[in-house]
């Protein structure tokens, strides 16, 4: 499977001709989810989730459909009947070629008096892929590649090395990263890789890997 890094949370996999798009909110290219023929969103927060892209992208590829909770469903799903699936924490489903399950049910707490979102997370092919969105969800089955949201309001520093080492994968990429300069990315880069137990790397937007 072909892993490119989009800006901040938003990742393209391609494999056997067909390409899934995560998360192509408005920190992400303009153009993040065009040729989609999947798009998952996790919330329905701005940087995840654009109606825009999400348009643009439906509008280029026909045979296009989103897979997402019901709050971001909600909002454009009316624009495109029959191709804009609710889904939720436990929920299992095939579509274009890549096999999906969803993890989480809650966005991470931000501060105690904002009140909670749902968030779910992504688990592709088996565990090849997760991706939790907002949330620092542990799967209920081993993760190769972890996406891991390294920076955002609501987490810090010693909470992303522990669930590096909860989750336990192979190896975990950065997303959700625009907030973090380059100015402090040594810093991560240096703590992670040393505390979490876990490959940990990183790609620059546009930038693609094997996984």
């Amino acid at each position: 499977m072909k892993f490119t890094k989009m800006s901040h949370s938003c990742v393209r996999l391609e494999k056997d001709g067909r390409t899934l798009v995560l998360d192509p909110g408005g920190f992400s290219e303009e153009d993040a989810a065009v040729g989609a023929d999947v798009i998952l969103v996790t919330h329905e927060h701005p940087d995840h989730f654009d109606e825009g892209r999400l348009r643009t992208a439906m509008e280029a590829n026909p045979a296009a459909e989103i897979w997402t909770l019901k709050s971001v469903a909600d909002q454009i799903s009316a624009a495109f009947p029959g191709r804009v699936h609710t889904v939720g924490h436990g929920d299992a489903f095939t579509a274009a070629g890549f096999d999906v399950q969803v993890h989480g049910e809650l966005h991470a707490v931000i501060h105690p008096d904002i009140p909670r979102i749902t968030n779910v997370g992504y688990l592709i092919d088996g565990g090849q892929v997760f991706h939790p969105g907002d949330a620092l969800t542990v799967p209920d089955r081993p993760v190769e590649t972890l996406l891991l949201p390294v920076m955002a309001p609501w987490n810090k520093i010693s909470e992303v090395i522990d669930y590096v080492r909860e989750v336990k994968p192979q190896r975990a990429y950065d997303v959700h990263d625009a907030l973090l300069t380059d100015l402090a990315r040594p810093i991560y880069d240096r703590q992670i890789g040393a505390l979490g137990g876990a490959e940990h790397l990183r790609l620059s937007p546009g930038d693609s890997a094997d996984v």
